[in-house]
């Protein structure tokens, strides 16, 4: 059961994310329109007349062999199973296969688990997907199959998914298209895939109204074009990104997370963080600028910067805080400047004056 409960923490640690994200056992009572309330999972008819087109039988007896069965939950992590098991409940709610052998999903691999709402797949060694393997899942809403050797993104995903982990496989294209239909995506994490600027179709991400993306450890040398414009995280770090150009950031003006640590960039174009009004956090650690980027005074809700482990040599009286009172919304409350070469006892104080205390500035530590 410890793959579970490991699954069970990652799962509460997503309620981070900037969409709304339910307790993870929540979904095993779920009264919403996406899951059956206990009642109807007993049987049981509240209005006093039985009606047998509206009773969902139970099927607690069944469970494959070899995995722990339990509140609607199906483990079955950690068996070298070569194939998805046979005799799941057609009211299981989650299903938990990671860490297997399984190279194949079959058409009719989920038939009749039709209530469906999790689907674990990580770390196994999918290579092939049939275009109708996933059609019985209408009410799936997370699908984690990262860590598998998949080339390409699945055809026909549930138009019901809202979360899609499919980080480090082997994608190395996004076509158009492929997102078509999936109206209640919120997040994707694709992230450790051989992934080029090149990669991306126009018009791969058209119709989702996406808040999250990571497309982290993968091999773009520039911020992807046409992204969703409803984005309120990014995330592009360990990228060999190496400039950001004035309209990179021109689409994204509802990003509060922007993450670009461990890549190489040099520049940042004067006026690019301006499209960036309701931006609170920055991440340009580990990268190669020899300075402050400009702008950071304008953003008024800005709270946290990393920029430790650059080139950074000097830092002036305004380059975090705007002239005058009352300007800033937010006052900083992380700045990271560590692992530069500033000559630390040259900064005035009055630098920080919109810092929220002073144990919120990292200095030092600088090595050659």
């Amino acid at each position: 059961m410890w793959s579970l409960w490991r699954l069970v923490s990652l799962l509460a640690l997503s309620q981070a994310l900037p969409f709304e994200q339910r307790g993870f056992w929540d979904f095993t009572l779920d009264d919403g329109p996406f899951m059956m309330n206990d009642e109807e999972a007993s049987g049981a008819d509240t209005s006093g007349v039985l009606d047998p087109d509206s009773v969902t039988p139970t099927y607690s007896a069944m469970c494959p062999f070899g995995c722990h069965c339990h509140l609607r939950v199906v483990q079955c992590s950690d068996l070298g199973l070569k194939s998805v098991p046979k005799e799941i409940s057609p009211d299981t709610t989650l299903l938990d296969l990671q860490n297997n052998d399984i190279s194949e999903l079959r058409k009719d691999d989920f038939k009749g688990l039709q209530h469906l709402y999790a689907l674990v797949l990580v770390n196994n060694k999918i290579s092939k997907i049939h275009e109708k393997a996933f059609s019985p899942l209408r009410k799936l809403q997370k699908l984690y199959i990262s860590k598998n050797h998949l080339v390409e993104i699945p055809p026909n995903l549930p138009s019901s998914l809202v979360e899609l982990r499919i980080h480090d496989n082997r994608i190395r294209k996004v076509p158009k298209g492929v997102f078509s239909g999936l109206r209640n995506m919120n997040c994707i994490e694709m992230g450790g895939n051989p992934l080029e600027n090149s990669g991306f179709e126009p018009g791969a991400f058209d119709g989702l109204k996406l808040n999250y993306l990571r497309i982290s450890e993968a091999k773009l040398t520039g911020i992807p074009k046409d992204l969703p414009e409803t984005l309120n995280e990014l995330h592009l770090g360990h990228n060999k990104i190496q400039a950001i150009e004035l309209e990179d950031l021109l689409r994204y003006s509802k990003l509060y997370r922007l993450g670009l640590g461990h890549n190489q960039i040099r520049m940042i174009e004067n006026g690019s963080l301006s499209f960036l009004p309701t931006l609170r956090e920055l991440h340009l650690d580990n990268n190669k600028l020899a300075g402050v980027p400009s702008g950071l005074p304008d953003l008024k809700l800005l709270q946290v910067v990393y920029l430790h482990s650059n080139n950074i040599t000097k830092v002036g009286v305004n380059d975090f805080c705007p002239v005058g009172f009352g300007v800033k919304r937010a006052y900083y409350n992380g700045i990271s400047l560590f692992n530069n070469p500033v000559p630390y006892w040259e900064v005035q104080p009055a630098t920080f004056r919109c810092v929220t205390d002073r144990l919120a500035i990292q200095f030092g530590n600088y090595k050659k």
